[in-house]
C-alpha cells in the first residue's frame, strides 16, 4: 500500500467547559474537509488553535495520525473513530508516523512537512473523549501520531501520496522520543544529540541525560 493522506481535518467546533483547559475552549474538535488546502503560516488554513502556550506554532504546525493506528484504538474501546477524533490534521495511511524519524520530511501535494515530535497527551484530549484514563491509555498505548513543521507552504487535499524525500542520519523516530518522555530513558544520551529536535526537547533530553551520567 502507498502511503497517503486518507483526510485533511481542521476544527469544526470550538468546545467550552471545564475539561477545556486554561483558556476555557478548546478547537480540538476536528473534521475532515474536501479540495485542496494551504498549509501555511505554521498552521493549516481553517483550523484553530485557542491555546498557543501548548499548541500549534512552527513545532506544531500539523498534527498527523495513522488510521492503522485508529483502527487499534477501536478494536481496544469497541468505538468507532471517525477521522480528526485524535485532533489530527492530516489522517494517513500506509505509513508508520510512529516509526518516522525525527527531521524526516515529507512531501505532500505542494507540501513540504518535517517530523518534530511526538504528541504528548493532556487533559484536554482525555476531556473530548470523555475517557478519564486516556492519558494513561494513550501513553501505554505508544501510538502518539506526530507533529509535523512546514518546511515549504503549499496545498494539498486528501488522497494526496505522501513521499519520504529526506531520512536524516539517525535512527531516533517519534517512538523513541515518546517512549523517553514517558520515562524509558535507554536512549537519552542519543536522542539529545539529535540536531533536529526542538530546541526544548532538546533542552529536556540535555538536562535528563546530565543527571543519568
Amino acid at each position: 500500500m502507498s502511503a497517503r493522506v486518507l483526510s485533511i481535518n481542521i476544527t469544526s467546533v470550538v468546545h467550552q467547559g471545564e475539561w477545556t483547559g486554561s483558556e476555557g475552549r478548546t478547537g480540538i474538535d476536528k473534521r475532515s474537509v474536501d479540495g485542496l488546502i494551504e498549509f501555511k503560516n505554521n498552521g493549516v488554513a481553517g483550523d484553530r488553535v485557542i491555546d498557543t502556550n501548548v499548541h500549534g506554532g512552527y513545532e506544531q504546525a500539523v498534527y498527523a495520525y495513522a488510521r492503522e493506528d485508529a483502527i487499534w484504538w477501536e478494536k481496544e474501546i469497541n468505538e468507532q473513530i471517525p477521522a480528526g477524533r485524535f485532533g489530527e490534521n492530516l489522517t494517513t495511511e500506509g505509513i508508520d508516523v510512529n516509526a518516522a524519524l525525527i527531521g524526516e520530511r515529507w512531501k505532500i501535494g505542494s507540501v513540504i512537512l518535517e517530523v518534530s515530535q511526538p504528541r504528548i497527551p493532556c487533559r484536554v484530549f482525555a476531556g473530548f473523549w470523555k475517557r478519564a484514563t486516556l492519558i494513561k491509555d494513550f501513553t501505554q498505548a505508544g501510538r502518539p501520531g506526530t507533529y509535523l513543521r512546514i518546511i515549504q507552504e503549499g496545498s494539498a487535499q486528501a488522497g494526496d501520496s505522501i513521499e519520504v524525500i529526506h531520512k536524516p542520519n539517525h535512527d531516533i523516530s517519534i517512538s523513541d522520543l515518546f517512549a523517553a518522555k514517558s520515562g524509558e530513558r535507554s536512549k537519552i544520551n542519543k536522542i539529545k544529540e539529535v540536531s533536529d529536535l526542538s530546541s526544548e526537547f532538546k533542552e529536556w533530553a540535555e538536562k535528563i541525560a546530565a543527571t543519568q551520567n
